[in-house]
């Protein structure tokens, strides 16, 4: 019994003599056919179009494939050649090269670290450069699907050389993982962020995994290769036994099956496989069918049931006999995997129709992802039934609603142009509209995102206005694209704050008359309502920003002065309390910069350095008096009862770890400079507990850590000493001591005696630079140490 491929066989015309002129041209095509001409091989003209090229290909597969030619030697070498010509001639990059050079021109391969331009370079890549930021983005990671990222840089020879092969390699994936490409020009905080520093550098990422880092050649094969061990398959063997039981279960979780049948074990799924690579990856990974195969010598009673490969719709019929079940049964009469793939998801079920009756029924409950269309169904609705598939795990439903047909439901919902929304099941009203790129695993990872956050679509029935309960509103606009990327990060934010804070969300394109009522000009713009209190959020874009704001509101680190408590508080400070304060004017650009960084630098000075702030617009003559001639000045009133002394910022930085720093560095010394005596004399033979810092003066580091130092010195003073030992200028002592860096912290318990002592002459090693922490860790010991230091020896 052969391998039946009867579906795909293609009937000969009867064969008839021929004139002479005609023998003259199939001598000519023989001779081309030897020197491998591609248009010969494949019987068409240099004029074929694609869709030509792919047709010739796909009947001369059916006939010179290996499996269907056992008796033939060359069969192998004949199908490569075939391959290869479809390869080329289906490509229209590579055809161009063909034509113009012939097969040595597909051949040459850039050679050298020749530069390209960056208009090359984009070209190459095509629609690549389109994920420029979100194929990276947690959305994109979290939607399940594989990515394969390429970092590369504009003047990166490297980079260039690698971009054709890249290109092609996309091609050969396209539909099994996602590829992409970050210009780390462009994105240099992104790149930074994510640990690129070489180019180009390759990373694989996969939801809730570490990324994986490509290592091996260049090559498209190799990088087809290192991204395939990352897909994982399943293909069943099916038989009599097992088939019905298969086919009812997958049905009964809403899959289907794509099944083929083999000639001989295994011959007829190597073929398969070698064939529909790409396809199995690409229904396998996504979900949408199961694959199986039959082994026909042994199964040859069952393989009578089937004609070929076969995909089973969703219909669930009799599992009396597959001939009596044709409603289940669909033939495939393709070998093009994409084609195989493209009517896989038109077998799918469709979307369920929502209406405005069964709207309130179904969306007041479950969670749902709806897509709203105006008009006919929109060309991607078809993509859209993969969705089902995707969200299937995390108990979303999807549904489609025509517009046109329930105006008076959209109208409620003040939509008005085609979208996708995520009702979360707690009412009909509680919803939230996806407005990044219509793109299917943005859709997919806005809609895993949007059920586990709490923002909500705002309109004027539902804005809160007059709540008692605290509101973050966000006034946006869809075309503007900070207003886009700040949607996620509200999202993320909404679930640190769940129960103490709720989440909105205001298209101003469609309430202008609200937007308007609070004075909206600029695009985005938050807001936070606490009953009658208002407060504009001035910050970051990101989650953190907001938290920090919100936290800041709870909890002020800056002090708000005025001439009066500036008068009582700085200028009639005691001894030991430092003062920094911000002299700003609120139409400042630089001033409304600086604001969230100030209030960021108040809460890591927490406990060393108070800090204010003045308002020069509102106290002009006050700000005068003090000799403030620009915004924004900064100064710092130290430990001293002069009140006109205080140090100036001058430093371009203004952002908080910058301002931390010069802070701390103008604070009095809490710390000791030791000598190789003292420290041979105070530290490992003084009966104190110290914490050491050994640094070298031109260690950047060591500059850095610097006036960390400083506050742990503060935070443990009258528990530990802190000394300093500079290892440039006592080298022998630090080398003693084993010091190997810089900057290297040691902390030198004392443990009651001298002869103890020494043993511990290297000290215990703390691999920290924050003050904290470091606080933190000594502490802890000496809790270790007290009963050791406090209990009496026994009595013998």
């Amino acid at each position: 019994m052969g391998h039946r491929v009867v579906l795909w066989v293609q009937r000969r015309r009867p064969v008839q003599l021929l004139p002479p002129l005609m023998l003259l041209v199939i001598l000519l095509a023989a001779v081309w056919a030897e020197s491998q001409d591609y248009y010969s091989l494949l019987g068409v003209g240099r004029e074929a179009t694609t869709r030509e090229i792919r047709q010739a290909f796909k009947k001369l597969a059916l006939t010179m494939h290996p499996d269907k030619n056992p008796g033939d030697s060359s069969a192998h070498e004949k199908f490569l050649q075939v391959n290869r010509a479809y390869e080329v001639l289906k490509d229209q990059d590579l055809r161009k090269k063909y034509d113009k050079y012939g097969e040595k021109g597909l051949d040459e391969q850039q050679q050298g670290g020749r530069y390209e331009s960056w208009n090359y370079y984009r070209y190459d890549f095509g629609d690549l450069t389109y994920c420029v930021c979100v194929c990276v983005s947690e959305a994109a990671v979290n939607s399940g699907e594989i990515w394969f990222i390429n970092f590369y840089f504009p003047r990166c020879s490297h980079c260039h050389q690698l971009a054709p092969t890249w290109r092609e390699f996309s091609k050969e994936m396209d539909g099994v993982i996602r590829i992409g490409a970050v210009n780390c020009g462009d994105n240099n905080h992104l790149c930074r962020r994510k640990g690129i520093n070489s180019y180009p550098s390759l990373f694989i990422y996969r939801a809730g995994q570490k990324p994986e880092k490509f290592n091996g050649e260049r090559s498209k094969d190799d990088l087809v290769r290192f991204s395939m061990q990352f897909i994982t398959t399943t293909v069943t063997q099916l038989w009599q036994g097992n088939l019905f039981s298969e086919i009812e279960s997958a049905f009964s979780s809403g899959l289907g099956w794509l099944i083929t049948l083999c000639s001989d074990t295994g011959v007829g799924l190597s073929y398969f496989n070698s064939s529909c690579s790409v396809f199995m990856q690409c229904v396998t990974q996504d979900g949408l069918v199961k694959v199986g195969w039959i082994d026909c010598p042994s199964q040859e009673q069952l393989c009578d049931s089937f004609q070929c490969i076969t995909v089973c719709s969703h219909t669930l019929c009799s599992t009396a006999a597959l001939t009596q079940c044709a409603c289940m049964l669909q033939w495939l009469n393709t070998l093009d995997s994409k084609e195989i793939y493209n009517q896989v998801i038109n077998h799918l079920p469709d979307l369920e129709l929502l209406t405005s009756d069964s709207f309130k029924r179904k969306l007041a409950r479950h969670r749902w992802l709806v897509s709203f269309t105006f008009g006919d169904r929109s060309p991607t609705s078809t993509e859209y039934k993969k969705l089902q598939a995707f969200l299937r795990q995390d108990h979303i439903q999807v549904l489609f609603c025509l517009s046109l047909s329930d105006s008076e439901l959209c109208q409620s919902l003040y939509i008005h142009k085609p979208c996708v929304a995520v009702f979360k099941g707690l009412g009909i009203h509680d919803f939230e509209i996806h407005h990044s790129k219509d793109v299917l695993y943005n859709i997919v990872g806005f809609a895993r995102d949007s059920v586990r956050a709490h923002v909500t679509t705002l309109r004027p029935d539902n804005f809160p206005s007059d709540r008692k309960e605290p509101w973050l509103v966000d006034f946006f606009a869809p075309w503007c694209p900070p207003c886009r990327a700040l949607l996620p990060e509200l999202r993320k934010a909404s679930i640190q704050l769940a129960g103490q804070m709720k989440f909105g969300t205001l298209d101003c394109t469609i309430h202008h008359n609200l937007c308007s009522m609070y004075n909206i000009q600029a695009y985005p713009t938050t807001v936070i309502f606490n009953g009658s209190s208002v407060h504009e959020y001035e910050g970051q874009h990101s989650a953190d920003g907001i938290l920090e704001f919100i936290q800041d509101l709870v909890n002020p680190s800056v002090v708000v002065l005025d001439p009066s408590s500036f008068a009582e508080r700085v200028k009639g400070r005691a001894d030991i309390q430092i003062w920094a304060v911000d002299f700003y004017a609120p139409w400042c650009g630089p001033c409304q910069a600086l604001i969230p960084e100030w209030r960021r630098m108040a809460r890591l000075l927490s406990g060393q350095i108070l800090v204010g702030s003045v308002d020069c617009q509102r106290f002009q003559s006050f700000c005068q008096s003090q000799n403030v001639r620009a915004y924004p000045e900064i100064r710092l009133y130290s430990e001293n009862n002069v009140y006109t002394y205080f140090c100036h910022y001058n430093g371009w930085h203004r952002d908080a770890h910058s301002l931390r720093a010069w802070a701390l560095s103008s604070l009095p010394r809490a710390s000791v400079d030791l000598t190789p005596e003292s420290f041979r004399s105070q530290v490992l033979s003084g009966q104190d507990h110290w914490v050491l810092d050994f640094y070298a003066p031109w260690c950047g580091p060591c500059q850095h850590f610097a006036p960390e130092f400083e506050v742990l010195a503060r935070i443990l003073k009258g528990e530990v000493r802190a000394g300093k030992v500079d290892c440039q200028a006592h080298h022998q002592t630090c080398q003693s001591a084993g010091i190997t860096a810089y900057p290297t912290v040691r902390f030198y318990p004392y443990l009651g005696t001298r002869r103890v002592r020494t043993h511990t002459q290297n000290g215990e090693h703390i691999n920290s630079r924050d003050a904290n922490m470091i606080a933190d860790i000594i502490r802890q010991r000496l809790d270790q140490l007290s009963p050791r230091l406090h209990s009496k020896p026994k009595v013998t």
